[in-house]
């Protein structure tokens, strides 16, 4: 194992919504560019397994100088761990299936996997039949030792066998861009990233060679977006997704969360007894069903209120949120909180609430803004490490001189009184301090602040600025639209898998979906165990005042020897059954797995559910 000091391409990992696959075209390489330190760079060329090089699972082995790693089955993932934990790389290298069993078995860059290989881990996935609609992947194994696949996008070309293919990922914080042949392919911001994650290989069902591992570190994601034709403004969720939910509650967090904002923008105030807590007003009476000035009452008669009914009575019960609740609910997922101070709080208030981001480690994910200036005087002196932002509700007459002043990363002004001076957008980007004007829920007004250059966009409707953001609209139809982006049409799913189904709407007042002609809630996990085999519709309807949109896609819903592995390894199955069912899945017996599920052995019976799922799909297979 080497160290040095190379230049790689930077590739630009471009945020987008979970389900949404998109990729932007990397910005030009400067010579003013800091080269990437590669921390990492393994050749093979040395006799074994390289020190450091962990397997823990199948075999693995160095031959003519290339690490091979066998997997003998489809229900093997084998796999190998390397490396230190990194929140921001790129790792490169060297691929080729060397056999296969069938096209579907794939080989893996693991991102985040503990040193010894078990479970939650994250991976990006390449099928040897790489050019099908889910030949790449970005997917977790969960710890029930299930799949939750978030993104798949087809490749150039098949990888096939016996070929080199070069490939890469690049990986910052919770969002990833999958990297085939020197092509960006596709992006996610799914990931949910460990505190002591490491790198690996897998390979599943087949045996793969892999060269030339190198490792490279990279900087944060810069708040400044880069000017050009495809650049869009990132996207802010105020409040939360306080559209569809009430605001500052986790329900408003986690909407936001799932739809791909890159920012959740909080308000924090302190009770009396010193706890933070989210509120925007001083006052408990608009969001919650209690009273009163919120520094003058104690948590705990806070903890009891309900601040969802107000908004709707689907969100009955939802609780005023700690601020530590909120940090706990975003840890180790991509979008960066914009937590607003709404002032006057004391300093030691401030210090009670920067303690709480500083106990979690969370420093990086968290941005402090307000409109108080002794607000970030203090938090500067409390915490000199932690980023801060300027909201105005007028311009200064020099931003750019007060920006720099208050050492801040971004300037946030009122968007009433930034189209007044848009000038000052260029003059602050220029500076290198970020604009995010607030708070803006008109596509037309989108339209001028992209094409203005302001670098985010403080919005009550984070899912329409994503789905807007991605298809890149010049204007916006006056009549309204949608478009089903999850699950993927033709996509083919096995047991084991979910659907998780997502639309981007615009100019909707009411958008339902519906799974098999059933509805569905958006976001909401449909195991597809609980699902018959065959294709399976799903549809969204999108009413709005100037009309109804449609939309439709199929999903396909397949038996498979994998599917058959998830269902008969399951908690509740007998060992003694779950072995003779498995061996009969490698035997490809068919008959003998669905007369096992139907009748058992000695005495051990599979639960009557997972009976039925198990000799149907056996007998589909047969």
């Amino acid at each position: 194992m080497r160290l040095l000091r190379v230049t790689l391409p930077a590739l630009a990992v471009v945020p987008l919504a979970a389900a949404f696959v998109a990729v932007a075209p990397a910005p030009a390489v400067t010579e003013d560019l800091e080269k990437p330190e590669v921390i990492l760079e393994e050749d093979f060329s040395g006799d074994g397994i390289p020190e450091g090089w962990n397997p823990v699972e199948g075999d693995w082995e160095v031959v003519d100088g290339r690490l091979v790693g066998h997997s003998q089955s489809s229900s093997q993932q084998s796999r190998i761990t390397f490396g230190s934990h990194e929140r921001n790389f790129r790792v490169d290298v060297t691929v080729r299936f060397e056999q296969v069993v069938n096209a579907a078995r794939w080989t893996a860059v693991a991102l985040d996997i503990a040193p010894d290989g078990s479970t939650p881990w994250w991976i990006a996935t390449m099928r040897s039949g790489t050019s099908a609609h889910n030949g790449l992947e970005f997917g977790q194994r969960t710890t029930s030792d299930s799949w939750n696949v978030t993104n798949t996008a087809p490749a150039p070309f098949d990888a096939g066998v016996g070929q080199d293919v070069q490939v890469a990922v690049e990986v910052r914080g919770s969002r990833a861009t999958w990297i085939f042949d020197g092509v960006p392919v596709m992006n996610t911001s799914a990931l949910r990233r460990s505190e002591d994650g490491v790198l690996g290989l897998i390979a599943n069902g087949a045996t793969v060679s892999f060269d030339d591992v190198v490792v490279t570190q990279l900087d944060d994601e810069p708040i400044t977006r880069p000017i050009g034709p495809d650049s869009v403004p990132a996207v802010v969720a105020h409040r939360g997704y306080s559209g569809v939910s009430p605001e500052n509650t986790l329900a408003a967090i986690e909407s936001a969360l799932r739809t791909g904002a890159e920012y959740v923008e909080i308000d924090v105030h302190s009770s009396a007894d010193g706890v933070p807590l989210l509120l925007h007003d001083a006052t408990l009476d608009r969001t919650t069903d209690g009273s009163g000035v919120l520094a003058e009452v104690d948590s705990e008669y806070v903890s009891g209120l309900d601040a969802g009914s107000w908004f709707s009575s689907a969100f009955e019960g939802q609780p005023v949120p700690t601020f530590a609740d909120v940090l706990d609910l975003m840890r180790g997922r991509a979008p960066t909180l914009l937590l607003e101070i709404k002032g006057p709080e004391t300093y030691d208030e401030l210090v009670t609430i920067i303690d709480v981001i500083r106990e979690r480690d969370q420093l990086d994910q968290v941005i402090l803004q307000s409109f108080d200036e002794q607000v970030l005087r203090d938090s500067r002196d409390i915490e000199p490490e932690l980023r801060l932002a300027l909201l105005r509700s007028t311009l200064d007459a020099d931003p750019v001189a007060v920006a720099e002043d208050f050492g801040v990363v971004a300037y946030n002004p009122s968007w009433a009184r930034l189209q007044e001076r848009p000038e000052v957008i260029a003059d602050l980007r220029e500076a290198g301090i970020a604009v995010m004007p607030y708070t803006i829920n008109d596509p037309h007004q989108w339209e001028i602040l992209r094409d203005l250059g302001v670098d985010g966009v403080i919005t009550d409707h984070p899912g329409r600025l994503v789905g807007w953001n991605a298809r890149h609209v010049q204007t916006v139809p006056d009549e309204p639209s949608v478009q089903i982006a999850s699950p993927a049409d033709g996509a083919t799913l096995t047991r084991g898998d979910v659907i998780v189904p997502a639309v981007i709407a615009e100019r909707a007042d009411h958008v339902e979906i519906t799974l098999g002609g059933e509805p569905v809630t958006e976001g909401a996990a449909v195991d597809v165990n609980t699902l018959d085999l065959g294709e399976l519709v799903v549809a969204a309807e999108a009413r709005g005042v100037g009309g109804v949109a449609e939309s439709s896609s199929s999903v396909t819903i397949e038996a498979s020897p994998a599917g058959l592995v998830h269902l008969v390894t399951g908690p509740d199955i007998p060992a003694q059954l779950r072995d003779q069912l498995l061996r009969a899945i490698d035997r490809e017996d068919w008959a003998r797995v669905a007369t096992l599920a139907e009748n058992g052995q000695g005495g051990h019976r599979l639960p009557e559910d997972i009976a039925e799922l198990v000799a149907g799909d056996a007998r589909a297979l047969g």
